[in-house]
């Protein structure tokens, strides 16, 4: 062959490898780049539902995670977020029974039931607090700002008294809670945020089936007799009661078996993430009926649901808009309420269209 067809060859062969060389240079650079493009936990939750590729089983959902308080540049600002989380997570230690601060609450911790300082998806999270409120709240029938909300938790699920709220702990707790929530767009709930969904059962929770399961998934933490675990200075409790004087009242939003329910699916026991449940459906209602089933503190709240219609089907008291009975609504079975609920509002929407039309 000639020489400069030998040439033309080569160069032709080293404009082959140039190109190829330059396809998987873009290719690589782009597996470097791609996830500084993608969104972060630590960029504006668009409030999403959850997207899940049904074939692959596989969850894309960004899920909300909270922003870094070390980026917070006012030394004061920081300062106070900062003591706010200390509270969240150490209530008992300032505001409990031994409190160094006040003597206000059980000796249960924030974080007992709003898990890692209320971070952890589906995890009872903080995520949504800043953004959705003040909001209307059906419990009380009226537009609650987030000191309202606080003081509820202080009042039912630590069984205390609720904190003055011009007061520096108060305003702490609030700053760490706006500031968790500050990366979620305002009116829009983060991914991830309260209780992950779970089936009502076509049964009512056995509170008998809930006992074993109790004993051999949840006693070794929280005690035979629901009592707990006391840290070693017993200034807080390292797995907090279930059940007795130092646990929540039945005013608590916990007392509700389907939101407990949820709460002992997707985060108990100790470990447990949602993407890894270690209890069945039928264990997480059961072993739920049966803590629920125990004795614990009791708070009068005559005003609470003023618009019965509005009154969830668990809700463990009366009086109710059907004639099921308290039992019922406490442990189920739910779809029968539900059934009929639905029927009701359906009619109450025919009545109001009606009355609306001039009939």
């Amino acid at each position: 062959m000639p020489n400069t067809e030998q040439d033309k060859l080569v160069r032709s062969l080293l404009n082959i490898i140039n190109i190829l060389l330059l396809v998987v240079g873009v290719l690589v650079a782009t597996i470097i780049i791609l996830p500084f493009l993608l969104p972060t936990g630590q960029n504006q939750s668009n409030g999403k539902q959850p997207t899940v590729d049904s074939a692959a089983g596989i969850d894309h959902t960004v899920y909300w995670t909270p922003p870094d308080i070390g980026s917070i540049a006012d030394p004061k600002q920081k300062q106070l977020v900062e003591y706010g989380k200390e509270l969240v997570t150490h209530t008992s230690v300032y505001l409990g029974p031994h409190g160094s601060v006040l003597k206000i609450s059980n000796g249960m911790n924030c974080q007992n039931c709003h898990l890692q300082a209320g971070t952890v998806v589906f995890g009872n999270n903080y995520g949504s607090v800043a953004s959705l409120y003040p909001k209307f709240r059906p419990r009380s029938g009226t537009v609650e700002t987030i000191f309202k909300r606080i003081n509820d938790c202080f009042e039912r699920s630590l069984n205390g008294k609720a904190p003055d709220s011009t007061g520096k702990e108060m305003q702490a707790i609030r700053a760490y809670i706006e500031f968790i929530g500050s990366n979620v767009l305002k009116g829009q709930k983060a991914a991830g945020s309260g209780f992950k969904d779970l089936a009502y059962l076509n049964r009512a929770a056995d509170s008998a089936n809930g006992q074993q399961v109790y004993i051999s998934k949840c006693q070794s933490c929280h005690q035979a007799n629901g009592e707990g675990t006391l840290s070693q200075d017993k200034t807080e409790f390292t797995y907090p009661p279930l059940w007795g004087n130092s646990s929540f009242n039945d005013g608590a939003g916990l007392y509700r078996i389907s939101s407990f329910a949820k709460y002992v699916k997707y985060n108990m026991p100790f470990g447990t993430r949602y993407q890894n449940p270690q209890l069945t459906d039928e264990e997480a209602w059961d072993v739920s009926a049966f803590i629920l089933s125990q004795p614990r503190p009791h708070l009068a709240v005559p005003r609470d649901w003023p618009n019965l219609s509005l009154k969830p089907v668990d809700h463990p008291f009366g009086p109710y808009i059907d004639s099921f009975s308290e039992k019922q609504h406490k442990y189920g079975p739910f779809p029968p309420v539900l059934a009929v609920q639905k029927k009701q509002e359906a009619g109450g929407k025919k009545a109001s269209s009606k009355a609306g039309n001039g009939g």
